[in-house]
């Protein structure tokens, strides 16, 4: 049931609002285009945004990023609502125990996984991203947010770019056009964003993403292509997590690929993965089997054990999918 965020905040003096680890466009990009609307709706309730450090690129663009309480630190001891955006709880990190002393919960998400964690629960799996769903409890009533303004509607559209692939993946719906098309008319430059966030990489990004891809493999007869680079080629590049952002993306483009699979070993020895799909592998439920989650299309987990094992049970999972599909036609 869609909501009216100034109404499930009434009367709250101290609202906090944060999102997932790792943040990346969608999560930053909803955190602070409701912050920077409640600034401005509600100018005597104090608002602090609590996230993990953000790329350069979104620390540039998106409106209020010097605002964001990068060291989750807070005198207050409990608030007196909490907005959890693009995520379920488990997903929080820092902020978990901040979101469990506050008064009133409030869940916002497109996470086909996310069963809802709050007080009120605001899921919708359909949706392309979670700034598509923030703009929609600003504006339930579909006559124009009355406190929107430049800031507010450039980080929604930042978050609905890099969820979205610029438009091009199948989350975007004729709802997500309307209210892209919408945001654009507040005038800030959106080619520059687009360049800026969605496609320009640092040479970091660029030599390691060339190097998974040279020492790929194709499997189920070059449906699926996938990587990995351990913890010494990251370092080997002088690459950051931030930079390996993406390269599961880039690899998924490649002609008669269905699915990639890229790993990546942490610093703590685990290895995440990074799942994304074109048209018929669910990609969630390959990952929500090794304890992950995210969408049909695009999904992720952390695990231990050997990435050729890790490897193995992905590309049986996938195998079983495809299979089904081919049967199917």
């Amino acid at each position: 049931m869609l909501m009216n965020i100034l109404n499930e905040l009434k009367g709250c003096r101290t609202i906090a609002v944060s999102g997932h680890e790792r943040p990346d466009g969608d999560c930053v990009g909803s955190c602070m285009g409701l912050a920077q609307f409640l600034y401005r709706a509600m100018p005597d309730a104090r608002i602090d945004v609590f996230l993990e450090s953000i790329s350069d690129a979104l620390e540039e663009h998106i409106a209020g990023a010097e605002k964001i309480n990068h060291s989750y630190q807070t005198d207050i001891e409990a608030y007196d609502a909490f907005v959890c955006l693009d995520c379920e709880k488990t997903r929080l990190g820092a902020s978990e125990p901040i979101f469990d002393r506050a008064r009133r919960t409030i869940n916002i998400d497109h996470h086909v996984s996310n069963p809802g964690c709050g007080d009120v629960n605001y899921v919708v799996p359909e949706a392309s991203s979670s700034c598509e769903l923030v703009f929609n409890v600003l504006d339930p009533e579909g006559t124009g947010a009355p406190f929107m303004n430049e800031e507010t509607a450039r980080n929604l559209y930042i978050g609905m770019v890099t969820d979205t692939g610029v438009f091009r993946y199948s989350n975007t719906g004729r709802r997500t056009m309307e209210i892209a098309g919408y945001l654009m008319t507040f005038g800030f430059d959106y080619p520059t964003l687009v360049r800026d966030i969605f496609y320009e990489k640092t040479i970091a990004q660029q030599r390691i993403t060339a190097r998974v891809l040279l020492d790929s493999a194709l499997y189920c007869e070059g449906a699926v292509l996938a990587g990995i680079a351990d913890k010494e080629t990251v370092a080997q590049y002088g690459a950051s997590d931030s930079d390996l952002d993406g390269i599961s993306s880039q690899m998924v483009l490649t002609r008669g690929v269905e699915c990639s699979v890229f790993l990546h070993e942490l610093p703590d020895g685990r290895y995440k993965g990074s799942l994304r799909s074109n048209n018929y592998v669910d990609v969630a439920r390959v990952c929500e089997s090794l304890g992950g989650g995210g969408h049909v299309r695009a999904a992720g987990f952390t695990a231990d054990g050997d990435p050729q094992v890790l490897l193995q049970n992905i590309i049986e999972a996938v195998s079983a999918q495809l299979a089904a599909e081919k049967n199917r036609k």
